[in-house]
């Protein structure tokens, strides 16, 4: 009777234990590739044996067929986009403009969108119709029509390219012009321009206030010359009224002047008790 040999039990455990943990293996690799978790704010785009499929996993927990269907993340969150863009204006100045691009994929264009374009699609749709928006826009305004009605032209820009993306499913959510840049001539050139409007201004300012000034100087001597004119005029009126006083008082005192020297020294004459007395100077005249 042979004896008890353990490690013949051992391998012998090993090989029944091996299969059953190679079906796990395999089973957790299949299991892998069945799970798709589909990020927030995105949608995955179905691909079986290659086609495209228009219905699209939400976000969340999806399964697939393993090794038959492929699934690929398109981002339908608000991206952004900063571009330089040159063009030409109206008055054929160069214009170098920096702007920015919010946008995102609808949610009901993924598929369509990597169907017909594939992931790159900034580069192969976006980024070509900001730069030919820029240009077709630009074109209709004066570089200085650029720069003062500058929202104006961001809004015909958002508009040109919304016109164009649009077919994409791609949404502009907000465009902004950043900076303008022209040539160093056309910057001087300007530059002088708001110097003279500066001085114009200056000068203009100046011009007003020495109108002001004098108009406020004449105003002051008119009141000036009208409370002097007032007063003499008041004065004048007081010494008229004071002669006029004087000539009346002067005139009773003349009166009874003249009496006193025409009086010759004689009393008068008084018969009976209640005689009135009479000083008359031109009675002794009439004697």
């Amino acid at each position: 009777m042979e004896g008890f040999n353990p490690v013949n039990k051992v391998n012998s455990k090993v090989k029944k234990i091996i299969p059953i943990v190679a079906v796990i293996i395999v089973i957790a690799i299949i299991a892998s590739f069945s799970i798709v978790i589909v990020p927030a704010g995105s949608t995955g785009v179905v691909m079986t044996l290659g086609k495209v499929s228009d219905n699209v996993m939400q976000e969340g927990l999806h399964f697939k067929v393993p090794f038959v269907q492929n699934v690929a993340i398109i981002s339908n969150k608000i991206q952004k986009q900063e571009v330089q863009a040159n063009a030409v204006s109206k008055d054929l100045q160069t214009v170098e403009s920096e702007i920015a691009v919010n946008y995102r994929v609808g949610l009901d264009a993924s598929a369509n969108i990597y169907k017909n374009i594939g992931e790159r699609y900034e580069e192969i749709v976006l980024l070509p119709a900001v730069q030919e928006s820029m240009k077709s826009v630009s074109a209709k305004y004066t570089a200085e029509e650029l720069i003062t009605l500058r929202a104006q032209v961001g809004e015909e820009i958002k508009a040109s390219l919304e016109e164009k993306v649009s077919e994409y499913g791609i949404v502009i959510e907000k465009f902004s012009i950043v900076n303008f840049d022209f040539s160093e001539e056309f910057n001087e050139a300007i530059e002088a321009k708001q110097v003279a409007e500066q001085n114009l201004i200056k000068t203009k300012t100046e011009q007003e206030q020495a109108i002001v000034i004098a108009e406020a100087e004449a105003q002051k001597k008119l009141i000036a010359a009208q409370a002097e004119a007032d007063a003499i005029t008041a004065k004048a009126q007081a010494q008229a009224d004071a002669n006029k006083l004087l000539a009346e008082s002067l005139n009773d005192n003349v009166v009874e002047y003249e009496k006193i020297q025409k009086w010759d020294g004689k009393l008068p004459t008084v018969t009976g008790s209640d005689a009135l007395i009479s000083f008359d100077p031109n009675q002794n005249e009439e004697e």
